[in-house]
């Protein structure tokens, strides 16, 4: 019954793929027609046939087997291939190529097998060996198709994946059955005719995807990774690390004798410590093999985009709580090397270099910097990445140019190159690199590099400066601000304090007056405190958030304290409540009445009152002087420093919108020439309940 279904089943399989054949052989011309596929087709018609006709164990089956996966490998490599420009196609040679070895193997042993078998009447100790030895290059073959198939579909394009996933699922059912299939051979040693027979059916069920995928092969792309090639050649290490156990273990086992368990015991300890070995140099092994293949394989040294992706990530991705832009610029340059530290030397306004930033850099540095100034205009002038080790005599030379490296940066030869960091021919800076493992010299491609990298770190330097200028001019701009302020209200308070002066020489003996002039003194030294406070910049941004207060209390403070020098008239209604800070209201109220009184003529009553409008309280300041016109209303009223008084600071009318303003309300002006001006301030009107809430949490 097995022999049945294994003769049918690949029967079915070779039918199937010969007429797949014929249907995209008639395709020649399109854009669909791939002829590797065409021979891929053909390949496993003629293995299913052989496998109907002789048999899973016979000598045709085998090798058509083997021929079957070199075709489906060209067939691989030949997408890769035209993606890609030849001289990148080295180290995919070699990982292919090594596919290709072990297959080639497989068709040698099979060959041998049938001889020995055919010589010795399958009586030789060696046939078994060689029957295990091709289970066992059966298991690594399709193991190693399967890495080379998963690094494929990963360097595809991501719009060409879609179409890539037939043929991408169909190979892998392939050698996935074959891995298991000869999984199980090498393990039992005996080929199991029921998973054979099997096959055939498990082919057959893939063509339909070969057929829909070679009707879209025209969208199928690749596109080289540098990391997908050393993942390829790791793990094709791997397997030979295996094919080394198990041929090692069958020929110690077929040769017997006593010394079989010793032998083994000594195997597996060889192994085991050349694992330790290569595990604990980890990072070393990987270092040379990086650079062996990056030699041998590769047409440049470096991944260009992978590796000018992660120094941006590196340098701009700060993160909360990561390191200081210094650190993680030098960080990236030696990342980018594949140096293990490095230092940073930044240059002062006296052009000295000296270190500002360090990461895994052991050495001695000169703490004074001592960099001559020779070296910083010979660096900003070329720009020139200094490799140490070209320069045994401690000058570097450049066309006319030459200067002297300090001989602290080479210590003991710790130093293995020099970037500088220069924006705008001016040297931000220079980083100073420890050498790689392996230690290499210095070549064209970490020259240009290193030269293009540090103008981009230099860049963000620039920037972090800049930002910094910017925001210390920005505390000076709020100082000078909050200065402009506070000399408006000191010149009312020194106008206040010198008509005291002037009438306490004519009323120094009225009681009354005595009286009135200490609580004078005691308010503007009570105001001249709390302008000392808003100059601190602590306590600027203190202003408490807006409550519902009564408003009449506020105007009545502002014109007692006014009435002393302009008569003051006051309406309203005394219950109105608004959402206001008091500090604030008080002065945005006090600048808007000085400015009214100002503007009034001598014994002419400014008036100030209060009403509901809405929802909202509005506190109406009217005086009776000569008015603004509309063009100074629009474009210069609440402008800093523009005023109609001819000694006037023009911030008062400025200051009082940005105090209302930051309690939610606004100033409406209407004024007419030779009439007066009314400044309405509206606030949002508060509420018995909230002022009830506000006196609670006070008491």
């Amino acid at each position: 019954m097995t022999a049945l279904v294994g003769l049918w089943s690949h029967a079915l399989a070779a039918l199937l793929y010969a007429g797949l054949m014929v249907w995209h052989a008639r395709q020649r011309g399109s854009a669909q027609f791939n002829p590797l596929l065409l021979v891929a087709f053909a390949c496993v018609s003629i293995w299913a046939l052989f496998q109907a006709l002789d048999g899973p164990q016979g000598i045709g089956a085998s090798l058509a087997e083997s021929v079957r996966n070199l075709a489906f490998l060209c067939f691989m490599y030949g997408m890769i291939r035209h993606a890609a420009d030849d001289k990148l196609q080295r180290a995919v040679k070699w990982v292919y190529a090594a596919i290709a070895a072990i297959i080639g193997l497989q068709i040698i042993f099979a060959g041998l097998s049938a001889l020995l078998g055919g010589l010795l009447g399958g009586a030789s100790a060696f046939e078994a060996v060689l029957t295990s030895s091709k289970s066992s290059l059966g298991v690594i073959a399709a193991a190693g198709s399967l890495v080379l198939l998963h690094n494929l579909y990963g360097q595809a394009s991501p719009n060409s994946r879609g179409a890539l996933q037939l043929p991408v699922i169909a190979l892998a059912a392939i050698w996935a059955y074959d891995l298991h299939l000869y999984t199980f051979a090498y393990l039992t040693g005996d080929m199991d005719n029921a998973l054979f027979a099997l096959r055939g059916g498990v082919v057959a069920l893939l063509a339909p995807l070969f057929a829909l995928a070679s009707s879209r092969n025209s969208s199928w792309q690749i596109k080289l990774s540098r990391r997908a090639t050393f993942q390829s050649i790791s793990i094709i290490a791997i397997l030979f690390y295996f094919i080394l156990m198990m041929a090692g273990s069958r020929a110690i086992g077929a040769a017997g004798g006593e010394w079989v368990s010793m032998a083994r015991l000594g195997l597996i300890a060889a192994m085991t410590i050349a694992g330790l070995f290569l595990l604990l140099s980890a990072k070393g092994a990987r270092a040379w093999l990086r650079v062996i293949v990056s030699k041998h394989f590769f047409e440049h040294r470096y991944d260009y985009r992978e590796d000018w992706l992660r120094f941006t990530r590196a340098v701009g991705g700060a993160g909360e709580g990561g390191r200081p832009l210094g650190e993680r610029v030098v960080k990236a340059l030696a990342d980018m090397a594949g140096s293990p530290g490095g230092l940073l030397l930044m240059a002062d306004e006296h052009h000295c270099l000296a270190p500002a930033a360090r990461w895994n850099w052991p050495h001695r540095t000169d703490p004074a910097g001592a960099a001559s100034l020779e070296l910083v205009r010979f660096l900003e002038t070329t720009a020139y990445v200094i490799d140490f080790g070209a320069h045994s005599d401690q000058v570097i030379r450049r066309k006319d140019l030459k200067a002297r490296i300090p001989g602290w940066f080479a210590h003991d030869g710790a130093a293995w190159a020099g970037i500088p960091l220069v924006h705008n021919e001016r040297l931000v800076g220079l980083v100073l690199l420890d050498h790689p493992q392996p230690r290499r010299p210095m070549d064209w491609e970490d020259y240009d590099l290193f030269r293009t990298a540090g103008i981009q770190a230099a860049s963000y330097f620039a920037e972090a400066r800049g930002q910094a200028a910017l925001a210390d001019a920005q505390r000076f701009d709020e100082f000078n601000r909050r200065f402009a302020f506070i000399m408006h209200d000191i010149k009312n308070l020194v106008s206040q304090l010198s008509l005291v002066a002037r009438n306490a020489e004519r009323h120094a003996d009225n009681p009354e007056f005595r009286a009135d002039m200490i609580s004078t003194l005691q308010n503007s030294v009570k105001k001249m405190n709390d302008l000392l406070a808003r100059l601190s910049r602590e306590t600027s941004s203190e202003a408490q958030p807006p409550r519902a207060l009564l408003v009449q209390p506020i105007i009545t403070r502002i014109a007692e304290a006014k009435r002393q020098t302009h008569p003051i008239e006051i309406q309203g209604d005394a219950q109105v409540l608004a959402m206001a800070d008091p500090a604030r209201l008080e002065q945005a109220l006090g600048h808007l009445v000085q400015n009214a009184i100002d503007a009034s003529p001598e014994g002419v009553a400014v008036r100030i009152s209060s009403r509901l409008v809405g929802g909202e309280t509005a506190i109406e300041i009217v005086d009776a002087g000569e008015g603004m016109s509309d063009e100074f209303i629009r474009g210069s009223l609440f402008q800093p420093f523009a005023s109609t008084k001819p000694n006037g600071f023009g911030v008062g009318a400025f200051e009082a919108r940005t105090l209302v303003a930051a309690m939610g309300g606004r100033i409406h002006v209407a004024s007419r020439q030779g009439e007066g001006s009314r400044f309405t301030i509206y606030l949002p009107a508060g509420t018995v309940a909230a002022k009830g809430q506000e006196e609670r949490k006070i008491a």
